[in-house]
C-alpha cells in the first residue's frame, strides 16, 4: 500500500469506497471523506481551467486556492485524475509542495488497485454464494 502521509494510511476498503464515490458522481463527498481520514481541510474542486494550463493538462491543483480545477465534467468524475490532484493537496504543507508526479501517480494507482481488488473479491463471494 502506498502511504502519502506519514503515520496515516487508508485501508483497501476505504480506498475502494472513495473510487466508487467518484465514479458515482460524488466527487466532493469523496474528497471530504478522504480529507477527514487525513485530518486536513478538503480542497475545493471545480470544472474550469487556469491561464497557461488550458490545453496542456486534464486537471491541476492550485495550492494558493486549495482548489482542484478539472478540464471538464468527465475529468471531474475520473478517480485516477482526481486522486492524483488530491495527492498534491495532501503533500502541500506551509505553502510548499513536498510531493512528486511519480508519487501522485502511485497514490492514485493504489486506490484504483484497491477498487479492482475489492470488486473482484466481492464478485467472487457473490458467485460462491450462488453455488
Amino acid at each position: 500500500m502506498y502511504n502519502a502521509s506519514p503515520g496515516i494510511s487508508v485501508d483497501e476498503w476505504n480506498r475502494a469506497k472513495i473510487v466508487q464515490m467518484i465514479l458515482n458522481k460524488e466527487t466532493e463527498k469523496a474528497l471530504q471523506d478522504l480529507s477527514s481520514i487525513y485530518r486536513i481541510s478538503p480542497p475545493e474542486i471545480t470544472v474550469g481551467t487556469i491561464k497557461g494550463k488550458r490545453r496542456s493538462v486534464y486537471a491541476v491543483y492550485v495550492q494558493k486556492e486549495s482548489k482542484i480545477y478539472t478540464m471538464n465534467s468527465e475529468i471531474f468524475y475520473n478517480p485516477f485524475i482526481v486522486l492524483h490532484e488530491f495527492y498534491h493537496h495532501l503533500r502541500t504543507r506551509g505553502g510548499e509542495h513536498r510531493g512528486s508526479e511519480k508519487g501522485a501517480n502511485m497514490y492514485a494507482k493504489s486506490f484504483i488497485q484497491a477498487y479492482v481488488k475489492v470488486g473482484t473479491w466481492t464478485n467472487e463471494r457473490k458467485l460462491q454464494s450462488l453455488r
